[in-house]
């Protein structure tokens, strides 16, 4: 039965809504269990206005559904049991819905973007040079006359300093000294050297002069290379130098004659790694123990047995040679700052850097090798159109929005020439860092590699996120999100080429990231001189290597992976040590040994599948002497092509053999 709330005369009675109780358990049961009741809607203004006078609400229990003229919903009488929230697909894709429509809001341009110009610190001190180029020199004309002589006197002094140290001073009885790089060698490897290192003579009684670049301290092997029973890997190749003296007391080196000459010559002492030098190579033949000596930073490999071709150096006085790589960076720096400081035009600026950088590093901070420096000068001017357009595209989109209208000439010199000096030279800042190159295959064999590019990844994120904010405050973040998002598209597609492998070289790195710079605050204007000298350091030294490379050219001298030959314990007597061949791979043509880290035998399958044996006889008494077995492919179009080697099986000086461990090397 339905309670009665009494009558009442109240205009507002009429308004009152009343909503029908429906047991929703156990509906239309008249069991009289109905767990709920009826309340008064005591928030509503059109309850208290109509029952402002009403009595006490009375509860009672009801066992039917008809409850006219109440107008709250039902409460549960009884302590509400747990439930389980779940969220159906609806719900979950409007929490996605939110989210995207929250991002989307944050993308989208803002009611009053913001343009950024940087506000010159101490601007009468900043704009001093261009009212004194107002005053003195008012014209246009003289403007650009002015120009032209600041770069014909830059031009003047680097390429005659340049000139004098290319032609050099004369040796005498050896005339020109022959120029090297800092991986300059005798003996390349075992396998290019030929069958018992033919190909690499002579071996001794001949002496040259030399000149040496600066910075060859820090070049090391960049793939493991094995010398005897030791594998190297990211370290200067550098096997001897033990000491003994002349008749005048002074320590003479006597190197293997795989190692770098230039290393070699500055852990002798004879040349520096600041301004390199020059000196004379006398091939001294056949040598036996090399020591592992530390002298001047570089330590030394030690070899025990014997290798065919070794070298020293004279002592005899030559003529003074050094590397002008940075009195030619002291004028290209001086000359660049004075133009940045006086010069207000984007373009002219952007311009005259370009070139004085490019110069700088193609001709001599960082240039390509060749032994002869025309070949040097021909692929830098080569080089320089085509790189021409590429940076024209780059001050037109990038450049010219960050320099328009700037007037703050010292924040410009410092932040943006002196960032552009950085990426420049990357060959002596950012290549100190333990990543050599940016391949799956080198940043998991590098010690160093992984927390460094997790260092750099997160500076990268942090500088990508605080440009992003300043784009959203221009109001241009979405058309820069679709250009990167295209250029990610791109590169998705370049990585699912098949046979092909991913490579981002310094320039393409550049070129990806200058458009985030395309803003007139001071982090923009590091980030890209930066990025701009990065571009020009990358092509000016190695051209335009593709982005897309095959795993040969990638792997170089690194480990093929390739199958290896399975070799059965030999046979001694004396001094001979044989070697049978049984059981060779089907796909390989032949095989080869290499002792003492020097090709000695090398034999094809004849046609009924066998390999004649190998007899070695020891070289030196006393020597332990490594024996390395691998696998030859014939191409289709003649050549041989040399499969990974095994790891070092040792005949020690007693005469006993230990077996090969196993893996490979090359």
């Amino acid at each position: 039965m339905s309670p009665d709330r009494g009558a009442t005369d109240s205009p507002g009675a009429a308004a009152a809504q009343s909503y029908p109780l429906q047991d929703l358990e156990n509906s239309g049961s008249g069991s009289g269990s109905s767990e709920y009741v009826n309340v008064h809607r005591s928030g509503s203004s059109d309850s208290v206005s109509a029952h402002a006078s009403s009595p006490p609400v009375k509860v009672e229990e009801d066992d039917d559904n008809e409850h006219p003229g109440y107008d709250e919903p039902l409460l549960p009488t009884t302590e509400p049991r747990a439930t389980t929230t779940t969220t159906t697909p609806l719900a979950a894709r409007g929490q996605r819905a939110g989210w995207m429509h929250a991002i989307q809001s944050w993308i989208r341009a803002p009611q009053s973007p913001r343009k950024y110009k940087i506000n010159p610190l101490l601007p009468s001190l900043q704009t001093a040079s261009i009212r004194l180029v107002d005053r003195y020199l008012p014209g246009r004309r003289s403007k650009i006359y002015a120009l032209l002589i600041a770069h014909g006197i830059w031009a003047l002094l680097f390429f005659l300093i340049l000139h004098s140290s290319v032609v050099g001073p004369q040796v005498p009885g050896y005339g020109n000294p022959v120029r090297l790089s800092c991986n300059s060698r005798l003996w390349t490897n075992a396998t290019n050297c030929g069958l018992n290192g033919d190909d690499c003579r002579p071996f001794d009684n001949s002496l040259f002069a030399f000149s040496c670049p600066a910075g060859c301290k820090a070049t090391i092997v960049l793939e493991p290379y094995t010398v005897g029973v030791e594998e190297i890997n990211y370290q200067s190749l550098v096997i001897g130098g033990s000491n003994t003296t002349n008749e005048d007391g002074d320590d003479i080196g006597i190197y293997r004659g795989d190692s770098y000459i230039c290393a070699a010559a500055m852990h002798a002492g004879l040349v520096s790694d600041q301004s390199g030098g020059c000196g004379i190579l006398t091939r001294t033949g056949e040598h036996s123990h090399y020591v592992s000596v530390e002298k001047n930073g570089i330590s030394s490999i030690e070899f025990p047995s014997n290798f065919p071709l070794s070298f020293t150096f004279e002592r005899e006085s030559v003529p003074k040679c050094r590397d002008v790589r940075w009195p030619l960076f002291a004028i290209s720096v001086f000359f660049s700052c004075i133009l940045s400081l006086f010069i207000t035009s984007p373009a002219i600026f952007y311009s005259s850097i370009f070139l004085v950088v490019w110069f700088q590093v193609s001709l001599s901070s960082d240039p390509p090798y060749f032994p002869d420096y025309s070949e040097v000068v021909s692929l830098s001017l080569g080089c320089l159109l085509p790189s021409a357009f590429v940076g024209f595209a780059i001050y037109y989109f990038c450049v010219r929005h960050t320099l328009r209208d700037l007037t703050a000439q010292w924040e410009k010199t410092i932040l943006w020439v002196g960032g552009c000096w950085v990426g420049a030279l990357d060959n002596y800042t950012f290549d100190r860092l333990p990543i050599s190159r940016l391949t799956p295959h080198d940043i998991q064999q590098q010690p160093g590699a992984i927390p460094t590019l997790i260092v750099i990844l997160c500076v990268l994120v942090a500088v990508v996120v605080t440009q992003a904010w300043a784009f959203k405050n221009e109001g241009r973040l979405q058309q820069y999100l679709l250009l990167y998002g295209v250029m990610a598209c791109g590169i998705l597609a370049l990585v699912a080429v098949p046979g092909m492998n991913l490579r981002i070289h310094h320039y393409i790195l550049a070129l990806l990231f200058l458009p985030g710079t395309a803003l007139q605050t001071r982090p923009s204007l590091l980030y890209q001189g930066f990025l701009v000298g990065l571009f020009i350091n990358g092509v000016a030294r190695w051209g335009y290597d593709s982005i897309l490379q095959t795993p040969a050219a990638l792997l170089a001298d690194a480990q093929l992976g390739s199958i290896l030959p399975e070799i059965a314990v030999p046979t001694i007597t004396g001094n001979n040590i044989t070697f049978t061949f049984a059981g060779l791979a089907a796909e390989a043509d032949g095989i080869s040994v290499l002792v003492n880290d020097v090709e000695r035998f090398h034999d094809f399958r004849e046609a009924d599948g066998t390999v004649e044996p190998f007899t070695w006889t020891r070289q030196r008494e006393g020597d332990p002497e490594y024996f390395r077995f691998g696998y030859m492919k014939v191409n289709a179009l003649g050549g041989t092509w040399y499969e990974d080697f095994t790891k070092p099986g040792i005949w020690e000086a007693d005469g006993s053999w230990v077996q090969m461990e196993p893996g490979s090397s090359r």
